[in-house]
C-alpha cells in the first residue's frame, strides 16, 4: 500500500509570524486530504528542513512524496539550491518515489486567485 505525503517546501524566516500562512495552508490541505501526510519543510532558518524531514516520513512507511514549493517564483533558491536537496534525497532513499511540482507562484490559476485578490483590493480597505 502506498503512503503518500505532500511536502510544502518554503524558504523559511527569522520572524515566526511569517509562517501563519504556510501553516494555514498546511491545515487546509489536511482537512482537504485526509489520506496524505501534509508537511512543512523548509529550505533555511526554520525547521524542520526538508533533509530533516524526509527521515522522518520514511519512517512513517511514506513511498510516495509529492515536494510542492510554496514560492512566487523559480529564482536563485529554487534554480540553484533546491536541485542538489532532492537529488541527494533520491540517493538516499531509493524506495521512495518523489516528484516535485512548479512553483506554485507561477500556476496560472493561482495567477488568476491573486489577480482576484488585487482587484478586490482596489475596493476593499480591508483587503
Amino acid at each position: 500500500m502506498t503512503t503518500r505525503a505532500l511536502i510544502l517546501f518554503a524558504h523559511g524566516a527569522r520572524d515566526a509570524r511569517w509562517l501563519a500562512p504556510f501553516e494555514r495552508l498546511q491545515q487546509l490541505l489536511r482537512e482537504q486530504l485526509p489520506g496524505v501526510v501534509v508537511e512543512l519543510a523548509f529550505l533555511e532558518l526554520m525547521s524542520p528542513r526538508l533533509p530533516e524531514l524526509v527521515p522522518m516520513l520514511a519512517a512513517q512507511g511514506c513511498d510516495d512524496v509529492t515536494v510542492v514549493p510554496v514560492f512566487f517564483g523559480r529564482g536563485g533558491h529554487l534554480l540553484r539550491d533546491f536541485p542538489p536537496l532532492v537529488e541527494a534525497l533520491q540517493q538516499t532513499y531509493p524506495a521512495i518515489r518523489f516528484r516535485v511540482a512548479g512553483a506554485v507562484g507561477e500556476a496560472e490559476s493561482v495567477l488568476q486567485a491573486i489577480s482576484a485578490y488585487c482587484i478586490a483590493s482596489l475596493d476593499s480597505t480591508d483587503a
